[in-house]
């Protein structure tokens, strides 16, 4: 099987390195420097030093097209700022094709507009792909290290979510198919903004007890707001969903879990991003997140949260108090 890798960031380069020795695979980046340093180097030094590229991992730069020359299944590993215009100059494309970005595309100016899902994107963008997505609880550290883990493609099309399982499902990397492809898309952007709020939480020293009434009432916002969109509720129990949710708020490589921790430090939103070196999507697609949520009339007062803290409207402690001082409610709702 021939793979494309668009984006030489963290997450495309763990996921060719780790099919490489069984597909044949190009990781193509944008940057020719940063292509040539790889290709010299034979590792990402800037986003996975000290994890060497198996011997058989191509790497280009420049225009894609010869990348893109045969491929059995194309990657887009793009933050999704980039999405867009990277699905427009591959509206032709014949084979399969999946995202690996997390999040909702900032809305644009204009009374009554909404961000989109990568997914809504497509179907605006370049409706005739055949596409899908690949997420789910993921490191791209881990990945690239062959350290077990598990992953969902989601797509309506089966040939998509088969291909997708052929590519990376191995001896480290197991694929689980799901046809909600919604479902895993809100999952993978909104666990985002809840590791934010978990991260402000440990960040102030409020203990275990508060990090998992967090992550059980922001599993619950997630679900709330993917139903309303469309997808399972059943989605929000595995992988892309409670999975993915416990990883980013817990551990101690989630970019967004440490945005939070250095909000609590004190530090303005503007010094936590510079300090990480990667994007981190939960702060660039909260307030998308809570303006469709609010168009939906859904409630998610985690997320409001997170969003009035990163405007600076409120504090780390105020925040807390706020969400601590809404009224009782029961459970299920």
């Amino acid at each position: 099987m021939k793979i494309c890798v668009l984006g030489g960031g963290a997450w495309g380069t763990a996921l060719a390195i780790n099919a490489a020795g069984r597909h044949a695979v190009t990781l193509w980046a944008r940057d020719p420097l940063q292509a040539a340093a790889m290709a010299a180097t034979r590792e990402n030094q800037r986003y996975l030093r000290g994890v060497a590229f198996p011997e058989a991992l191509k790497v280009e730069a420049g225009s894609a097209t010869a990348a893109l020359a045969g491929a059995d299944l194309v990657i887009i590993a793009t933050p999704m700022a980039a999405l867009r215009s990277q699905l427009d100059g591959l509206r032709q494309l014949a084979c399969p094709i999946a995202w690996l970005c997390k999040g909702v595309e900032m809305a644009p100016q204009g009374a009554g507009e909404v961000g989109l899902l990568a997914h809504e994107i497509q179907a605006r963008v370049a409706p005739a792909l055949q596409a899908g997505v690949l997420s789910g609880p993921s490191f791209a550290l881990e990945v690239a290290q062959g350290r077990p883990t598990a992953l969902v493609a989601a797509s309506p099309l089966a040939s998509v979510r088969e291909a997708l399982v052929e590519a990376f499902h191995g001896p480290s990397l197991r694929v689980y198919a799901n046809d909600d492809m919604v479902g895993v898309e809100v999952g993978g952007a909104v666990k985002n903004v809840l590791a934010i709020a978990t991260g402000l939480a440990d960040g102030l020293g409020l203990g275990l007890n508060s990090r998992a009434a967090l992550i059980t009432r922001g599993l619950a916002e997630m679900t709330r707001f993917g139903v309303a969109l469309g997808a399972r509720v059943d989605t929000f129990m595995g992988l892309s969903g409670l999975g993915d949710l416990v990883l980013t708020a817990t551990g101690d490589l989630s970019r967004n879990r440490k945005v939070g921790l250095l909000l609590a430090e004190g530090r303005t939103l503007a010094q936590a991003v510079d300090s990480l070196g990667h994007v981190a999507e939960g702060v660039y697609c909260a307030r998308t997140v809570v303006q469709r949520a609010r168009h939906l009339g859904v409630a998610m007062p985690i997320a409001d949260s997170v969003v009035a803290l990163l405007d600076g409207r409120v504090k780390p402690a105020e925040a807390v108090a706020e969400l601590m001082g809404r009224e009782p409610g029961v459970e299920s709702a």
